[in-house]
């Protein structure tokens, strides 16, 4: 009896409300909207929680409620309309949300489901169904892939050079800048002409008809002869594998020859086949063999062709340090040292001027070099997200670099403490197959309209791919930079090619370089970008102000500014001179002991 009592009286003050409530509607001007329009869906709310069945009158108050509510929400989305210039009609938004649309409002309707589902519907009209048929040029050649596939240190990526040079034009995609570059100068010092492009620069030789480029640059409308991709596994990487799945699949080319990892096999043969393109497959396998070492390394007995990865920056240098008090000299590779000065640091290792390579994963990809015996300080790395064992794939590319052809016909694999079992178990294991090609969004989202690029963007990645092989990239990088351009309302184009200027997010002076080069040209309409000024002396901000470099260059490039090429280049030079002597002062420091207490 209390609870219907209760009832009774939350029903007759709903009631009593209505009369209220509809005369401030109707005499509200059109910024006071919305506070109605929540005031009515309140009412509604209150009146779903009762039994309105146990009142005469109320399925006929409910229905003055929605009516009401109607009239405010065609008044609301009309003021929209005119605000954005568009023609929304009521009766479309909320045909197939009307529940939505009682409980969240005719605005939060229109831009959670009905906007999202007319964009849905685009994407479907717009884009291609299945990946292969975004690039019909491609399509209408008849392509032979030739897949070189199998072990690292085998011989891959020089069979498909070879075929290279004997093209009369071609073009080398590599994973990195300094491959690119050290192909693109050996092939002009064996007197075949050849170009350069990569983010960070473009040379372009007289009468060349060859290019190396990262993948990322290459230039589709392009025709070639012979082309090499490399580091084809590399497909599957959820930043960068779009780059792989573009190339493989819309380069115009009669010959393409793919480098990279057995695990790839399935799902290449998989985009070929659906391409209706042919292919050639061999096998690669290691000429120098494996062999482990049991007994965990010291140190100091470290000498000529050792090479000591590490997975991080700082574990790097602090391990070179080390050898460096013990009189023992040491070249270093990491991420974040320019090209130049990583060539440098191979040669020294090749000459033997620095018997020993400290490194960090990034000795796995890429260039060959005579060592003896790899030697692992870790077997976990940090990804990005978390901290995890490595993979098998990833021990074989690092382990494999062990062992070189004529100069050490074994290579050793060894550990610094007594794990080198996990590594011969994984050398030994069976690698996961690859499942996926990441696929980027296509530059056909530009025609839809409807939505701003960034929320665009966001939905394409909710989108499942039609063939199960294939799965969106991350676009979380595209989306932080639309953010930062949000304030400028620029054209969708200009978006577009801003947040494909390549830079890390991770470095805070970047990325305010980023900002500021965006506001001078926006609002201050500046004619050339300002170039950086190194922060201070150290390696760190030496190497940050290389990457500056980088992005002055390549931000002008995206908008068409007037650059000093040569001031470009001349520093790169300089402050690369400059990195190598920061590297050669660190080597003399005290040492940290993180390393020191792994000796035994």
């Amino acid at each position: 009896m209390k609870k219907e009592r209760k009832q009774r009286l939350a029903f007759e003050r709903v009631k009593h409300n209505f009369s209220q409530i509809q005369r401030q509607s109707f005499s509200s001007r059109a910024r006071s909207l919305w506070h109605n329009e929540s005031s009515i869906r309140s009412q509604l709310r209150q009146l779903g929680n009762l039994t309105l069945t146990d009142f005469p009158d109320g399925q006929e108050v409910y229905a003055q409620y929605t009516a009401l509510l109607d009239n405010v929400s065609r008044r609301v989305l009309e003021q929209y309309n005119r605000k954005t210039g568009t023609n929304y009609s009521f009766d479309a938004v909320v045909a197939e949300n009307r529940a939505e649309y009682l409980r969240s409002g005719i605005l939060s309707v229109l831009l959670s489901s009905h906007i999202p589902g007319m964009v849905r519907g685009e994407f479907h009209r717009l884009l291609p169904r299945f990946p292969q048929d975004e690039y019909p040029e491609a399509r209408r050649e008849k392509r032979m892939f030739y897949l070189h596939l199998g072990d690292t240190n085998t011989g891959k990526t020089y069979q498909a050079m070879l075929r290279l040079r004997q093209s009369p034009s071609g073009i080398y995609l590599a994973p990195l800048r300094i491959l690119a570059l050290e192909n693109y100068e050996r092939l002009n010092a064996e007197g075949l002409p050849c170009s350069l492009l990569t983010g960070e620069e473009e040379v372009l030789t007289p009468g060349a008809k060859h290019l190396c480029c990262t993948v990322e640059k290459a230039n589709l409308s392009g025709k070639y002869d012979v082309a090499a991709i490399d580091e084809a596994q590399l497909l599957a990487d959820s930043q960068r594998g779009d780059a792989w799945t573009r190339a493989i699949l819309g380069l115009s080319c009669p010959e393409i020859h793919l480098c990279g990892a057995m695990l790839a096999k399935e799902q290449l043969t998989a985009m070929i086949r659906d391409c209706g393109d042919d292919y050639e497959f061999k096998s690669y396998t290691r000429l120098v063999p494996l062999q482990p070492e049991y007994a965990p390394v010291k140190l100091k007995s470290v000498g000529k062709g050792d090479a000591l990865v590490a997975f991080s920056k700082a574990a790097v240098l602090s391990l070179s340090r080390y050898l460096g008090q013990m009189g023992i000299r040491s070249s270093v590779i990491y991420g974040d040292l320019p090209p130049e000065v990583r060539k440098g640091q191979y040669d020294a290792f090749i000459r033997g001027e620095n018997p020993v390579l400290v490194a960090t994963d990034a000795i796995g990809m890429g260039v060959n070099l005579p060592i003896r015996r790899l030697i692992f300080t870790e077997l976990e790395k940090f990804d990005g997200e978390s901290r995890r064992p490595l993979t098998s794939q990833e021990i074989k590319q690092i382990a494999g670099r062990a062992g070189r052809i004529g100069i050490y016909d074994v290579g050793y694999v060894a550990c610094l403490d007594e794990r080198i079992p996990v590594v011969e178990e994984k050398l030994a294991a069976e690698d996961e197959p690859i499942e996926q090609a990441v696929v980027g969004p296509s530059e056909s989202i530009l025609q839809i309209g409807l939505l701003p690029l960034r929320e665009k963007l966001a939905l394409w990645s909710t989108e499942t791919e039609t063939l199960p092989y294939y799965r969106k990239k991350d676009v979380n990088t595209e989306l932080f930079l639309l953010d930062i351009l949000e304030p400028y309302h620029l054209p969708e184009q200009m978006q577009w090619r801003l947040m494909r200027v390549p830079f890390s997010l991770g470095n805070s002076a970047l990325l305010a370089q980023f900002s500021g080069y965006a506001h001078a040209c926006f609002i201050a309409n500046a004619q050339h970008l300002e170039k950086p000024v190194p922060e201070g002396p150290s390696c760190e901000q030496l190497e940050s102000y290389y990457q500056q470099i980088n992005l002055y260059y390549s931000f002008s490039k995206a908008m068409n500014l007037p650059l000093d090429e040569q001031w470009v280049l001349d520093t790169r030079n300089r402050v690369s001179d400059r990195i190598r002597s920061a590297l050669e002062a660190l080597r003399w420091v005290r040492p940290e002991k993180t390393f020191r207490g792994r000796e035994r």
